[in-house]
């Protein structure tokens, strides 16, 4: 049985319930140049984070997902982990005052080398089982780690432009 952190007593409603950032990563593109790989995450709450991707390979996927939360600092630090139907697992640690995200990404075999297919909306079946057959790419090992830092450039509540979920709806 899995342990999912406790998030009785915490901060959860006043540092990330209904948060919603935009951020952006300093990434270099496959010349060497300077580009900006923008990303939305909202907290939507504490069992589903909600996400679009806008700049950089991953460009142009919009999810969902059911998701683990955990403090590390209250008021300061949270991290959030899920793992995604194309079978990547992502870590997320919020660093509310210095307003920063850092990342660790384990891309699956498919994922990364298949990264057009990784693209679409979760709310449409031909995305979702396309992105299933991309977990199937590869094994455990095959995994491609991505650690990266990125500048919250918006911070304000609620969904802004993304669409909620209910939390009946299945993930994975």
């Amino acid at each position: 049985m899995p342990v999912r952190p406790s998030l009785q007593n915490s901060t959860f409603d006043s540092d990330l319930r209904d948060r919603h950032l935009i951020y952006d990563y300093n990434a270099q593109d496959s010349a060497g140049r300077s580009e900006k790989w923008r990303y939305e995450m909202w907290f939507q709450n504490e069992d589903r984070i909600n996400y679009a991707i806008h700049g950089g390979p991953m460009a142009g996927r919009i999810n969902f997902q059911a998701a683990d939360y955990q403090c590390i600092r209250p008021g300061e630090l949270w991290q959030c982990n899920w793992l995604e139907e194309t079978g990547t697992i992502c870590s997320l640690v919020f660093d509310i005052p210095r307003q920063k995200i850092t990342t660790m990404l384990g891309f699956s075999k498919g994922h990364w080398e298949r990264a057009e297919e990784a693209h679409g909306n979760k709310r449409n079946s031909a995305d979702l089982e396309r992105w299933r057959g991309l977990a199937k790419i590869g094994n455990q090992t095959d995994r491609v780690l991505l650690s990266e830092q990125a500048d919250i450039v918006e911070d304000f509540r609620g969904p802004g432009n993304l669409k909620a979920v209910d939390n009946s709806w299945p993930t994975l």
